[in-house]
């Protein structure tokens, strides 16, 4: 009686690599299914990117004041995205300026703006020029009037 132990151990390892091939595939199809990135890539601004219906790009040279508050705003831990709340706009802004009293020859910007649902009591307000603020208010209500309410939409800033 002759034993095949070579032939034993090369079906063992063919069945222990369909099965492995197997899990993969099985690992893959649900990766795709439920939408996991299996990459290991982490860029932080393409993660916060995703979190937005859309992106606007800040003008910075043309209204630096207000570039200014909203970035040191975001890197005090306010919201870089602003979540249209049309509706909520005027409560959020007696929210936010309630006990900020006004200064002559100066605006008080508020960020998240007060038609933002981020927006209202713990919105971060500073005192700019009114050019400056009223401007970059009307630049921004120009560039979002054709998204509709509940649309997120990430400030960036070249």
């Amino acid at each position: 009686m002759a034993f095949n132990i070579g032939g034993d151990c090369k079906l063992k390892k063919l069945k222990r690599s369909i099965l492995s091939l197997i899990l993969v595939v099985i690992v893959a199809l649900g990766a795709y299914y439920f939408d996991i990135d299996l990459s290991g890539q982490t860029d932080d601004h393409m993660e916060s990117s995703t979190k937005a219906d859309y992106s606007l790009v800040f003008p910075t040279d043309r209204y630096p004041e207000t570039a200014t508050h909203i970035q040191n705003a975001i890197k005090s831990g306010h919201s870089a995205i602003c979540t249209i709340d049309r509706a909520g706009a005027e409560d959020n802004r007696s929210e936010s300026l309630k006990g900020i009293p006004t200064k002559k020859g100066l605006d008080r910007d508020e960020w998240p703006m007060a038609m933002c649902a981020e927006g209202g009591a713990d919105a971060d307000i500073e005192y700019i020029s009114p050019k400056d603020n009223r401007g970059a208010g009307s630049w921004v209500g120009n560039q979002l009037e054709d998204y509709p309410d509940g649309s997120r939409v990430e400030f960036i800033f070249p």
